[in-house]
């Protein structure tokens, strides 16, 4: 089975930078070809759709208020997903969750266990 373990996640001031990364190990490691992506979750909101990247890593896609502030990207050979969030802000806060096999806006057939990002001064 596929195991997902995300890392970066931490507190930062507004304005400043993090960057996610999500290690893929198992049978169908990322990097394998499913389709990754990167969700979160804050306490008032349901789970939401952050980015996406596809198996080949050619094709991107970001939810709106992300778009020009993040980049996700892939390295196949470290099996590895990263997410950069620049000029961060309070409602970045959230936790991020690392998803491989995309299905839907909120479904994915693998799920890390989440990372905490904090935007706060």
């Amino acid at each position: 089975q596929v195991q997902l373990v995300e890392s970066g996640g931490g507190l930062v001031q507004p304005g400043g930078s993090l960057r996610l990364a999500c290690y893929g190990s198992g049978r169908a490691p990322t990097g394998s070809g499913l389709t990754m992506g990167w969700f979160r979750q804050t306490s008032e909101n349901e789970r939401e759709f952050v980015a996406t990247i596809s198996g080949n890593g050619r094709t991107t896609t970001y939810t709106d208020s992300v778009k020009g502030r993040f980049t996700i990207s892939r390295d196949g050979a470290a099996n590895t997903v990263y997410l950069q969030m620049n000029d961060l802000n309070t409602d970045d806060t959230a936790v991020y969750y690392c998803a491989a096999g995309i299905t839907g806006p909120r479904s994915a057939t693998y799920w890390g266990r989440g990372t905490q990002v904090t935007v706060s001064s």
